[in-house]
């Protein structure tokens, strides 16, 4: 008996590549429909590769048509369903344009800004699809406010937020690593400026300390030049980052290592005071 099922089960599938495989290859008026409605069957049963072959060949006979509309969301969507992202954004802005009183045109546009969401890479490589991205889902959020998807476009918009705020932190650390402490300072400034509520901010206030105090406790100090003057204001700069950090985190978790810097940047400051008298 279970023989017999697994054959009946085979020569189905089989026969079902081969009705499958005669639509491809047909031509014609009548041709046109069945692969609609092959199409959309296999759409509904979960097989978008198939489905969207099919729609592929029919989209240009349906422009104008009252079907139209249907072919073009099934196409958009069986590429996003695919994770083919570039072409669903580009089909499903498409779509939205062009059917903008269709009941699908909301869902659209949504997947649309969705399909960007899904390539924007890891905040290591260059982030100009993300920020492309981010756009795209404001720009939603911003013609459909009252839409049941203002809330996950927020929440990607958050997640993207947080991947570029994850850049500029990783590159300003990276100037503190390799000794550019002027860049690491510009670094961090513009960071803080930007990303105010970063979940980085502490390390990043500590970073921007750090690679102040480094960047004037090993500046030159000559008895009769002009790089005294020089030392002593990147020495005040960096007491006031000091300040700036145990002001918002009086129980850093890097109290120990500021606390110390500020002794240094204290005794080095008498030091030049002493030079000048």
């Amino acid at each position: 008996m279970n023989k017999f099922f697994y054959i009946l089960v085979f020569l189905t599938v089989l026969s079902s590549c081969s009705e499958y495989q005669k639509a491809l290859k047909a031509d014609g008026e009548d041709a046109i429909a069945t692969k609609f409605k092959m199409g959309e069957a296999l759409y509904k049963d979960g097989k978008f590769g198939k489905a969207n072959r099919l729609f592929a060949q029919i989209v240009p006979n349906y422009r104008g048509k009252p079907q139209a509309e249907k072919l073009m969301y099934l196409y958009s969507n069986s590429f996003y369903q695919m994770k083919d992202y570039y072409v669903s954004g580009y089909q499903f802005e498409r779509f939205a344009s062009s059917y903008p009183k269709s009941e699908k045109v909301e869902e659209a546009s949504f997947l649309a800004a969705k399909s960007a969401y899904y390539l924007s890479p890891v905040y290591s490589k260059d982030q100009t699809e993300t920020k492309s991205a981010i756009e795209k889902l404001q720009e939603f959020i911003n013609l459909y406010p009252e839409s049941s998807y203002v809330s996950d476009a927020s929440k990607l918009i958050q997640e993207l937020d947080l991947k570029l705020e994850k850049k500029a932190y990783e590159i300003a650390k990276q100037f503190n690593h390799i000794s550019d402490y002027p860049a690491s300072v510009r670094s961090f400034d513009n960071f803080i400026f930007e990303f105010p509520g970063s979940k980085f901010r502490e390390d990043a206030l500590f970073y921007r300390l750090d690679s102040a105090y480094k960047l004037a406790i090993n500046s030159y100090v000559y008895k009769r030049n002009t790089l005294i003057p020089l030392k002593e204001p990147r020495l005040e700069k960096a007491k006031e980052y000091y300040m700036t950090l145990k002001r918002y985190y009086a129980d850093s978790k890097y109290l120990q290592e500021v606390d110390e810097m500020a002794l240094s940047i204290e005794e080095e400051l008498k030091k030049l005071h002493s030079t000048k008298s």
